[in-house]
Parts: structure tokens; C-alpha cells; sequence
């Protein structure tokens, strides 16, 4: 059920009848999604409903049981992650996956890696802005990434995500485990990339402040969209607020 009204900015991803299966199980069926350029979409829902496989289903961790990925108005003929990366797509997992025996700055040049491959040698460049972004993270340069903590970490492993310059930036979880403050700050981040043109897809589990920060929501139950709409409208749907937000107005 679709609520609300999108505006018209090209579409970045298109995910047409998408499904995903492990095995005979099928853990999503007849997904459809939009992410138009420099807008922010979050799925929510509960615990196994299939968002984090929706993510690795679209950044060519798991093959499609069905359905097509239409990613810059091109059908992504190639599902392996190297590819997608090269035209624009990254993903931070939920569990960071950073090199904790190199440093804060090699961590992020890694994430170069493939630009710097393609020819392009911009990577100094690109970490000041990451740096801006993330001043702990300069203070933080020359530290072993297994030494950060669990806010840093997911400060840089979205730092190492940006070095590569995504249209497209995937978000799995990032506020898990995260005090209040640093979540703030994580989120700031996230409407300052949007104000800059990078399009977000945000798995949260943190419903309020995902809504607050997108622009148009899913809700992913038992691997259905069982709703979708704008922000505003889930945020004041009863549905949404008794499921997800609890029984308090949505902050303002």
C-alpha cells in the first residue's frame, strides 16, 4: 500500500518484483522500491523481516531469485560487488567489517582503492572531506582501527564507504549499539550527505529518527513491503506508530 506523494527527481534505483531466496525458503517476495537522486528512503520493520537482505540482494551479495535492479536507468547486468561499486553503489554492513590491524587513514584509502585502479588520484582529497565530516576521525588517524570505539568504527566504516565517491550510499544499521549522542552525530552526517546529492537507502531499526531523517519510508514485514509512504505520512500513520514509534507523537 502505497501513502503519500514523491517528488519527480530521476530515479537512481529502480527494484522491480524482487525476491530472494535461501534454499526452497524464499526470505523476500515482490519487492518494489525507488530512490530517486540526493533523496533519503528507509526501510523499517521488525527483527527478520528481510532487511538486510535486501541490501545484500541489491549490492550483489546474494543472487535474485527474481525480479530485476535497475541501477542509473541501466539493468545491472553484472551483480558482482566490484562492478557495483565502480558505478556508484557501496554498502556498510552492520557489522562494519573494518581492518582493525590498520590505521584509521589506511582503512579509509582502501576504500580509494578502486577509484585509484580506475585512474583517478584523488583519494587525498576526498579524505579531508571525510575528515570533515568526521573531525574524531582525523584526531584519529594515525590509531588501529580495533582500538576505536563502536562509534568511531561506524563513523569510519561510512568514511571508507564515501572515499569511493557513491552515488548510492547503503546503510545497514548504523545507529546499533551507538549511544544517543553519537547516534545524533551519525545523523547529522547522513542529511549533511543528502544535502550534497548522495542518494541513502537507511536500514534502521530505530524507526522515529530513520522517518525523521528520510524523505519516503518502507515498512519490510515477514519479506513483503506491507506499507509505504513520505516520512510524514508514516510518521503520523497509526499503523507505524503502534508497531514502531510507541505511543508518543513523533518529535519535531
Amino acid at each position: 500500500m502505497s501513502l503519500g506523494h514523491r517528488s519527480d527527481h530521476s530515479v537512481l534505483l529502480d527494484v522491480r518484483n524482487l525476491a530472494v531466496s535461501y534454499g526452497k525458503v524464499r526470505a523476500l517476495s515482490g519487492i518494489n522500491l525507488t530512490l530517486r537522486r540526493g533523496e533519503i528512503a528507509t526501510v523499517i520493520g521488525p527483527n527478520g523481516a528481510g532487511k538486510t537482505t535486501l541490501l545484500s540482494a541489491l549490492m550483489g551479495l546474494l543472487p535474485l531469485a527474481a525480479g530485476e535492479v535497475v541501477f542509473l536507468a541501466q539493468p545491472a547486468s553484472s551483480r558482482e560487488v566490484e562492478s557495483l561499486v565502480r558505478q556508484g553503489m557501496t554498502l556498510v554492513p552492520e557489522k562494519r567489517e573494518l581492518f582493525g590491524d590498520m590505521s584509521v587513514e589506511d582503512n579509509l584509502l582502501l576504500g580509494a582503492f578502486d577509484r585509484y585502479r580506475a585512474g583517478h588520484r584523488d583519494q587525498l582529497e576526498t579524505m579531508e572531506e571525510v575528515f570533515a565530516l568526521f573531525p574524531r576521525l582525523e584526531e584519529r588517524r594515525e590509531q588501529m582501527a580495533a582500538t576505536l570505539s563502536g562509534g568511531e568504527r561506524q563513523m569510519l566504516a561510512m568514511g571508507r564507504a564515501l572515499m569511493a565517491k557513491p552515488k548510492l550510499l547503503m546503510l545497514d544499521e548504523p545507529s546499533l549499539g551507538l549511544a544517543p549522542m553519537i547516534i545524533r552525530d551519525i545523523f547529522r552526517v547522513i542529511a549533511e550527505l543528502k544535502a550534497s546529492g548522495v542518494a541513502i537507502l537507511l536500514v534502521e531499526q530505530n524507526a522515529r529518527i530513520a522517518l525523521q531523517v528520510a524523505d519516503y519510508g518502507y515498512v519490510l514485514e515477514t519479506g513483503e513491503i506491507s506499507l509505504e509512504g513520505t516520512s510524514d505520512t508514516l510518521l503520523n500513520d497509526p499503523r507505524v506508530i503502534a508497531s514502531y514509534l510507541g505511543l508518543g507523537k513523533p518529535e519535531n
